[in-house]
């Protein structure tokens, strides 16, 4: 039965195509991978070759004819020991049984290939031929494969399309499998779900706003080293109650930025109670220094230490985290150089500190080195505006350069 040749369908999406051209004429030969026609899309010309080996007898779609559906009959192929005869016939029980067509190859929409490909197979002198056809050699180019390392199964060793899908394949059962990752699903705590909520909340709907200085510590470290020298001292403080303190003075130097906002009123404080965030499993908690203004370095250093360690055993009382009229985050110990805390709502304002470190100054016109401390304070523009913001870090870091107003 003579070989049908159909319009390929050479994209997932095309219904017809134009034949540009027939590279044979009716009587030529035809082997498999020979080059049929060019066929054009709405995208592209491509070319088709033939898949089966015989006689071109009957073109059926001549040269230049447009909007030829996909799968109606181009062309008939005699194989070897057929009778022209039959073609007749064979077009007939094409029209009537279309489930017997057999499409011609067509070159498939490639992936580019992440590396060359290079494959051992049937290895070519050096500049010795290579017999392929131009759907084979034009699919081979685009898959970067080494055409003279394919063997040809075509005749007289022809590489064909199908050599060149046999090596890709190959090629690709080689590559090594590399392993995705595995993953693990950890579920919300509900302090967890609680900080996402609130800090969602805070991010969405207070106009943060942001100011920074850099404080030098110099003169605070100096201090800290002869508290915690004294003879018989038992307790040491750290920089971050210095912080705290500090931030107490300055709150009740400057209370209006010692608030909270709800909404049709500010709330402000006479007091400061300074929230101080710890790190906990899970998440992390705020408990909060009471009154801290009124409290001597060792009595904050004696209390945050209480705190934190009941905060991480999760036997604080929730007057004890609950509340505070600013906040305080502190990740200089993690050696954090700066950064932005969001706000803890209905607090106005909370001081992001990072960490101590030497850098070089300019003193009088000379270049110094100095330790420094970078704190940026996040601030909720509608109960805070920028001047009092800056007036507040002003007070905060003219009191950590100064540290014996913070013992006195």
């Amino acid at each position: 039965m003579p070989i049908h040749v159909l319009m390929p369908a050479l994209s997932p999406t095309m219904t017809e195509g134009n034949l540009v051209k027939w590279h044979k004429t009716e009587g030529d030969a035809v082997k498999a991978g020979d080059l049929l026609a060019e066929i054009e899309t709405d995208k592209a010309t491509m070319e088709v070759e033939a898949v089966d080996e015989g006689t071109l007898a009957k073109i059926l779609v001549l040269a230049g004819t447009d909007n030829v559906p996909v799968n109606q009959l181009i062309a008939l192929i005699l194989e070897e020991g057929e009778d022209a005869s039959t073609l007749e016939k064979s077009a007939l029980e094409n029209i009537t049984s279309p489930q017997k067509l057999v499409p011609v190859a067509s070159a498939p929409t490639p992936s580019l290939p992440d590396a060359p490909v290079t494959l051992p197979s049937k290895p070519v002198s050096s500049g010795e031929r290579v017999f392929i056809s131009p759907l084979a050699k034009r699919l081979a180019l685009h898959h970067n494969l080494e055409i003279s390392n394919v063997g040809g199964s075509g005749p007289k060793g022809r590489v064909i399309k199908a050599d060149i899908e046999k090596a890709l394949q190959s090629a690709a059962a080689k590559k090594p499998e590399i392993s995705q990752g595995g993953y693990t699903d950890v579920k919300l705590n509900s302090m967890r779900k609680t900080i996402a909520k609130r800090l969602t909340e805070s991010k969405q709907t207070i106009p943060h706003f942001y100011v920074s200085v850099d404080c030098t510590l110099d003169a605070l470290l100096t201090l800290r080293r002869q508290i915690n020298e004294l003879p018989g001292s038992t307790q040491k403080v750290s920089v971050n109650d210095f912080v705290i303190r500090a931030c107490a003075l300055a709150l009740i130097k400057v209370p209006e930025a010692n608030v909270t906002w709800h909404d049709t009123f500010v709330r402000q404080y006479q007091n400061a109670d300074v929230a101080v965030a710890v790190a906990v499993e899970g998440g992390l908690i705020t408990p909060i220094v009471r009154c801290a203004e009124q409290k001597s370095l060792l009595e904050i250093s004696a209390e945050v230490r209480s705190l934190a360690e009941r905060a991480r055993a999760g036997h604080l009382l929730p007057e004890e985290y609950q509340g505070g009229s600013f906040s305080l985050s502190n990740l200089g110990m993690y050696g954090v150089r700066d950064f932005s805390a969001i706000i803890n709502p209905p607090q106005a304002c909370i001081l992001a500190v990072g960490a101590g470190e030497q850098r070089t100054v300019v003193k009088e016109g000379q270049l110094q080195i100095a330790t420094l401390m970078t704190c940026t304070l996040s601030v909720d523009h509608r109960a805070v505006d920028g001047a009092l913001g800056a007036q507040f870090l002003k007070t905060f870091k003219e009191l950590i350069e100064n540290p014996l107003t913070l013992v006195v």
